[in-house]
């Protein structure tokens, strides 16, 4: 086999096991790689939130809601999807949670789709299995732009002591409208409502790591259409 050949073939078995270390490889090559970056501020009468992530990080973060176990689910998501992500959300935690968790979802969707840009390259698709000791969560996503939230939990899923299950399950459908992804999150089983949530959220993370991870065997956009 000549050496151009073996070299494209260690990139691409290194692509499939660990793409961003791949990534860092073609930039040393001189290739040029587009910044997968994005910030957003969104002000509202509810909400003020300023937002930026960037997708080929190594999961570093820094979380300030004024919510401790979304502060905890955020820094997880950013944790094990390796999205190095910053947050900081003032809400009106006077009345309660939910527009807090709600608008910060919209703009992590919002930040999300536009670091992904024409979204040429990407495995598009991704999915995982995330146990949580008696939990047991499943995840798929494709980032296909017509957004659309399967949500399915067992009649009377637990929730955590201080964060509704409801509001996890408004996180997923903001998330799901403003990256424009189709979403399928299923709680399969599971009684720990901080279990069940923590399950979701880095399951969520983990099919999202591999959905937009660039495969370098995809020319363009991976559809049919030739649209995302």
């Amino acid at each position: 086999m000549a050496r151009r050949d073996v070299c494209s073939f260690q990139l691409a078995l290194a692509s499939a096991q660990h793409p961003v270390i791949l990534r860092t490889h073609v930039r040393l090559r001189g290739h040029k790689v587009m910044a997968r970056t994005s910030s957003q501020k969104r002000k509202t009468a509810e909400t003020d939130i300023v937002l930026s992530l960037d997708l080929d990080g190594s999961g570093n973060s820094t979380i300030q809601t004024g919510i401790g176990f979304f502060d905890h689910m955020l820094t997880l998501f950013s944790r094990h999807s390796l999205i190095d992500l910053n947050v900081q959300t003032i809400g009106d935690l006077h009345i309660d949670a939910h527009h807090t968790v709600e608008d910060t979802a919209i703009v992590l969707g919002d930040a999300l789709r536009e670091a992904l840009g024409s979204k040429e390259g990407i495995t598009r698709y991704g999915h995982a299995y995330l146990p949580m000791d008696e939990t047991l969560a499943r995840v798929v996503i494709d980032l296909s732009n017509r957004p659309h939230l399967e949500f399915r939990t067992p009649p009377n899923a637990a929730s955590a002591p201080n964060f509704p299950l409801t509001l996890t399950e408004e996180f997923c459908r903001a998330l799901a409208s403003n990256l424009r992804c189709n979403l399928h999150v299923e709680l399969l089983y599971g009684r720990d409502g901080h279990h069940i949530a923590e399950a979701i959220f880095k399951g969520i993370a983990r099919a999202l790591r591999v959905a937009v991870a660039i495969d370098p065997r995809v020319k363009g956009v991976p559809s049919t259409k030739e649209a995302l």
